[in-house]
């Protein structure tokens, strides 16, 4: 396997900008994980994104944007959308909004739906990549579908390979775990993926109630609400006390636990927790001396929310 991971400098990044538009796949850096990119209005190279990661068409995907204005020529907006945008964006949110018109190259991205999910990722390589290429880039998690979400291009290196053309390394994800999702074709704004951005957050600046919708695991109406996602190689148990860890597990602990083979946050810190998941559950996976993961219970609080949803998927079994 080659390695195709490229640091950050103006020559690699207008040569991800040019591969973007020739159809091919870029993986770069986001606030919340690495994406899996490409031109959202070339069909053929975003059904090489769905190629790559095994990933069933039926699973729409979210463009990334670099300018909030854009969005209004992009999908549906009204006030209410464009104060959201203006308050969150560049952050850790993404929309899920009416499609402005019947642009059929968009049919693949949104999995045929007559909505599409669009976000501005908070990080300066992600938005700079955008805008030298010049178009929306749609891009899911960079990594096997239903596997675990890579925070460092050495984890998208891991997971896709060869199937990328292009690793733009950003250094590790600050937030490392994804977007939260919200739909806003309804006159109450409906939680479908909790994620980087709190639904108190929401709530405090909105004023409004969010309501949580989990979606329908068949018919997908926003990424990451299949029952099985982001699951490790190896069969993994939640809210498993320090006293209940079996011998043959590896101990992914939150807290004040004492015999942690890794803590997520020893403070218990659910910004750091956060951070922190995916890659403490790429490292448990790696230790083939024990039979599974067994992982601390997390407050449904806060980043808890987004945390609680990535590991109940993770662990269940089908």
């Amino acid at each position: 396997m080659s390695n195709n991971i490229y640091e950050d400098n103006e020559k690699n990044l207008q040569q991800a900008a040019e591969t973007i538009k020739n159809g091919g796949l870029v993986a770069f850096p986001t606030d919340t994980v690495y994406g899996l990119g490409a031109n959202v209005y070339d069909g053929k190279a975003v059904a090489s994104i769905f190629e790559a990661k095994g990933r069933p068409t039926f699973d729409p995907l979210i463009s990334h944007i670099a300018e909030i204005d854009f969005l209004k020529e992009y999908a549906a907006t009204d006030d209410r959308v464009m104060d959201l945008a203006k308050h969150f964006w560049p952050g850790p949110l993404t929309f899920v909004l009416k499609r402005k018109d019947n642009i059929s190259s968009l049919d693949l991205v949104c999995s045929g739906l007559p909505n599409i999910a669009v976000r501005m990722p908070n990080h300066q390589l992600a938005l700079r990549l955008i805008k030298a290429a010049g178009v929306p880039i749609a891009a899911p998690s960079a990594n096997r579908f239903k596997c675990i979400s890579p925070t460092t291009a050495q984890h998208v290196q891991e997971s896709l390979g060869d199937k990328v053309d292009m690793i733009l390394d950003g250094g590790p994800c600050k937030i490392g775990v994804e977007t939260t999702i919200i739909d806003l074709t309804t006159p109450h704004m409906v939680m479908l993926r909790a994620g980087g951005l709190s639904k108190e957050e929401l709530e405090d600046y909105t004023g409004e109630k969010v309501y949580i919708s989990h979606g329908d695991p068949n018919k997908p109406s926003a990424p990451g609400q299949l029952l099985k996602h982001y699951a490790p190689r190896m069969p993994m148990r939640i809210n498993v006390s320090e006293g209940d860890v079996k011998e043959d597990e590896f101990f992914i602990g939150f807290g004040k636990v004492k015999k942690a083979n890794l803590n997520l946050s020893p403070s218990g810190d659910l910004n750091e927790a956060a951070t922190n998941l995916f890659a403490y559950m790429r490292e448990a996976e790696t230790h083939q001396e024990y039979k599974g993961i067994a992982m601390s219970p997390i407050p449904q609080t806060g980043l808890g929310l987004a945390i609680n949803d990535r590991i109940c998927r993770a662990s269940y079994q089908e």
